[in-house]
C-alpha cells in the first residue's frame, strides 16, 4: 500500500513559506458570543462553561463588547493583551525551531466587536515580529460583509483565514446545543466568504447529542460541499459548569466512545478531497474539569490511536 501525507496546516504553511510556522492562540478581554449575552439565545452553546452554571464567571461589573457597542474602554488592554500573549508564544516556539507566526484569534467570537475595535485589534497582531498572518474564528451570525471585505484587502499580502463553527448541518442538533443560529447561516456565510476569495476553515464536532454516524458524515459531505479550505474535527466531551454536564450527570448524555470517534474519523478521510488541509482531528483536556470521555484526558493517546488507524488506510497524519 503506498502511504500520503495528510496535508496538515503546518505542511500546508511550510510548503508556502518554506519554514515551519506555527498558530499563536489570542483570548482578549471584553470578548463574548451572540448566544452567551442574550442577542441570539442565553447560556452559550451547551458545551460550553458559563456563568449560569458557574458563580466564578458571573459577569457582573464587566465590561463585554458587541458590534452596537458604542465605545471600547478596553481597547488600550487589548492592545497589551496581543503583544504580551503573542510574544511570549513566539519566544517560546522560537526556541523549538519555528520561524514564523500565523496570530489566532480563538477565543469566543472575534468578529463580535465593532468593527473599528476589530481593525486596530487584527492591525496589532499584524505588526508583532515575524507575523504572516491572521487566522479569526467566528460565528456565521457574526460576521458582516464590510468585515470580510476588509479582511479581503489584509490577504492581498497577507496570510488570512476565518474560521466558521460549523459543528453540524442539522438544525435539530444545533437547537439542542443552543447555538442560536441555523445551518442556512452558516452555509451563506461560509459561500459569501468563498465567492469573496477568503480561506475557510470549518469546524466539525463529532458525538454532538442525538447524532448517528450518518449524520456526522453528512455534516462533513456538506462542508466539504460549501468549499472550505480546512477543516476542524473534534469530539464532544463533557466538561464541568455546563448544560451538557447536567444532561450527562442526570443520563440523558452518553458520550461517543473511542472506537466510534475513530472509525467516524477513517470513514470521514474517506469524504474529504486529497487536497483538503486538515488542522484538526481531535481535541480534549487534561484537567480535573473534564467529565468524560476520559479517553479524551490523553490527547498522546488519542493521536496514537488515530495516527494508527489513518496509517491503515495509508495516510500519515
Amino acid at each position: 500500500m503506498s502511504v500520503r501525507d495528510v496535508l496538515t496546516f503546518g505542511r500546508y504553511l511550510k510548503r508556502r513559506y518554506k519554514k515551519r510556522v506555527k498558530k499563536i492562540p489570542l483570548g482578549l478581554s471584553g470578548f463574548t458570543c451572540p448566544n452567551i449575552d442574550g442577542r441570539v439565545a442565553k447560556g452559550g452553546c451547551t458545551f460550553c462553561e458559563n456563568e449560569s452554571f458557574s458563580p466564578n464567571l458571573a459577569r457582573t461589573k464587566k465590561v463585554f463588547l458587541s458590534p452596537d457597542s458604542k465605545e471600547n474602554p478596553l481597547l488600550d488592554r487589548q492592545l497589551q493583551e496581543i503583544a504580551h500573549q503573542y510574544q511570549a508564544t513566539a519566544g517560546y516556539y522560537e526556541s523549538r525551531g519555528y520561524e514564523a507566526f500565523l496570530a489566532y484569534f480563538q477565543a469566543f467570537t472575534n468578529t463580535y466587536a465593532p468593527f473599528d475595535t476589530l481593525k486596530r485589534l487584527y492591525e496589532k497582531a499584524l505588526i508583532q515580529p515575524k507575523c504572516v498572518g491572521l487566522s479569526i474564528g467566528t460565528r456565521s451570525d457574526s460576521v458582516t460583509e464590510e468585515i470580510l471585505d476588509y479582511l479581503v484587502e489584509l490577504s492581498k499580502d497577507r496570510e488570512i483565514w476565518i474560521e466558521y463553527g460549523i459543528q453540524s448541518v442539522f438544525d435539530t442538533t444545533l437547537e439542542r446545543i443552543n447555538r442560536g443560529h441555523d445551518v442556512a447561516s452558516v452555509e451563506r456565510w461560509i459561500k459569501k466568504s468563498k465567492d469573496k476569495g477568503l480561506k475557510v476553515c470549518g469546524h466539525l464536532i463529532f458525538g454532538l447529542p442525538g447524532e448517528s454516524q450518518e449524520m456526522m458524515l453528512t455534516t462533513v459531505q456538506k462542508a466539504v460541499e460549501w468549499g472550505i479550505d480546512s477543516v476542524k474535527i473534534h469530539p464532544l466531551y463533557v466538561v464541568k459548569n455546563t448544560a451538557l454536564a447536567a444532561d450527562f450527570l442526570k443520563g440523558r448524555f452518553t458520550p461517543i466512545t473511542l472506537e466510534e470517534y475513530i472509525d467516524t474519523l477513517q470513514k470521514a478521510f474517506e469524504i474529504l478531497p486529497r487536497d483538503m488541509i486538515v488542522q484538526r482531528v481531535t481535541a480534549g483536556i487534561g484537567d480535573s474539569t473534564l467529565l468524560a470521555p476520559k479517553w479524551c484526558a490523553n490527547k498522546n493517546a488519542q493521536m496514537r490511536a488515530i495516527r494508527a488507524a489513518l496509517a491503515k488506510m495509508g495516510l500519515r497524519y
